[in-house]
C-alpha cells in the first residue's frame, strides 16, 4: 500500500512540476510583454520593472492556485494570497542578488547577462516551486 501511495505521490509532483514550469513560462511572458510595452509608453524603467512584475506575479498566483496546485487546502484565503506575496517579494529580492553576484563572479563574455539571468531565475523558481507546494498551496493531510 505505501508503494502505490508514492508512486501517486511522484505522479502528483511530476504533475505540478510540468504545470508549474508552464504557467511560470506563461507569466514570464506576461511580465517581460507587459515590461516592453510599458516602456514603448515613455514610462520610467524602474516603473515598468514594478509594474510588470507586479502583473506576472498576480498572475502566477491564480494560475497555480487554479492549475497548479489543485490539491491545496482553499480555506486559505487571505493568509494564502499574503503567504504567496510575502514569498514572492523574498523570491523577487533573492532572484535580484543571485543576479548581482552571478554578475560579479563570471568572467566577462557575450551571453554574461543571459547567463546570469538564468542562474537567477533557476534558483528563485526553485524556492518558489518547493515552498508554494509545501508551505503555501500545501495539500490537505490524506488519512
Amino acid at each position: 500500500m505505501a508503494e502505490v501511495r508514492d508512486d501517486i505521490q511522484r505522479v502528483g509532483l511530476l504533475q505540478q512540476l510540468v504545470r508549474f514550469v508552464l504557467v511560470g513560462g506563461f507569466c514570464a511572458l506576461v511580465d517581460s510583454g507587459s515590461y516592453w510595452l510599458l516602456l514603448h509608453t515613455g514610462l520610467w524603467v524602474h516603473a515598468a520593472k514594478a509594474i510588470s512584475f507586479i502583473l506576472g506575479t498576480t498572475t502566477a498566483y491564480f494560475l497555480n492556485k487554479r492549475f497548479t496546485f489543485t490539491d491545496a487546502v482553499t480555506k486559505g484565503g487571505a493568509s494564502q494570497a499574503g503567504g504567496f506575496a510575502l514569498l514572492y517579494t523574498v523570491t523577487f529580492f533573492v532572484n535580484v542578488g543571485t543576479n548581482a553576484l552571478m554578475l560579479g563572479v563570471l568572467p566577462a563574455f557575450r551571453w554574461q547577462y543571459a547567463l546570469a539571468w538564468i542562474i537567477a531565475q533557476g534558483v528563485g523558481t526553485a524556492i518558489n516551486f518547493v515552498l508554494l507546494r509545501t508551505v503555501i498551496f500545501r495539500a490537505p493531510a490524506r488519512g
